[in-house]
């Protein structure tokens, strides 16, 4: 390979590391080209799956900060370049590696930090993003709900106690009709008084 072809291949590699979440070097010695499209095509949603030469991969990740990759590029290398969900990329390398043993993980680096090749099984046996996020969608519907209700209980009560105040005012009748008669009471003992007095003049 040319000198000129080498820095731009080390250069998009660089960019390829920097820019990923996440990168897991397998080797894949003796997969078909169809079992490695195959693969690519699983990942494809996640990550991207490049067959990658060691040299170039070794120096593109010094310059990338990566040290992950440290005495592991050996043998034919491609390297998943996670751009999407990790724990679906782990996933899809799991699987894959399950129905074609020849897929060997060998490491990898999450945001930085070096994974080794059971970290990688460990982060595809976790739940997924999705699943996590629907899960804590759940749990803040499932406090906003309780909330709605703890705030509607006491206009609930009150609306009840209203309701109750208003039927016992409609059994006893009007305030409004007791009026009178208290005012009518003088006036009867008025005429008493009368009649009494009329009866003494006599």
């Amino acid at each position: 390979m040319a000198k000129a072809d080498k820095s731009a291949a080390i250069a998009e590699l660089t960019d390829k590391f920097r820019e990923s979440g996440a990168a897991v070097l397998t080797e894949y010695r003796g997969l078909t080209v169809a079992q490695l499209t195959e693969l690519r095509n699983s990942l494809r949603e996640h990550a991207t799956y490049a067959v990658v030469k060691n040299t170039l991969t070794e120096r593109a990740a010094k310059e990338a900060g990566v040290t992950a990759f440290d005495g592991l590029l050996e043998g034919p290398s491609a390297i998943a370049f996670v751009t999407g969900d990790p724990v679906e990329a782990a996933k899809g390398l799991r699987d894959f590696a399950k129905a074609n043993p020849l897929l060997v993980i060998k490491g990898g680096v999450l945001d930085g930090k070096p994974l080794e090749a059971g970290d990688i099984t460990k982060l595809a046996n976790l739940e997924s993003r999705e699943t996590l996020l629907a899960k804590l969608a759940g749990a803040m519907n499932a406090s906003l709900s309780q909330a709605v209700y703890l705030f509607a209980a006491p206009l609930n009560q009150a609306a009840r106690t209203v309701d109750a105040l208003r039927a016992k005012v409609e059994q006893e009748g009007p305030v409004a009709d007791a009026a009178p008669a208290t005012e009518e009471a003088p006036a009867a003992a008025e005429a008493t008084e009368d009649v009494a007095e009329g009866g003494d003049e006599s």
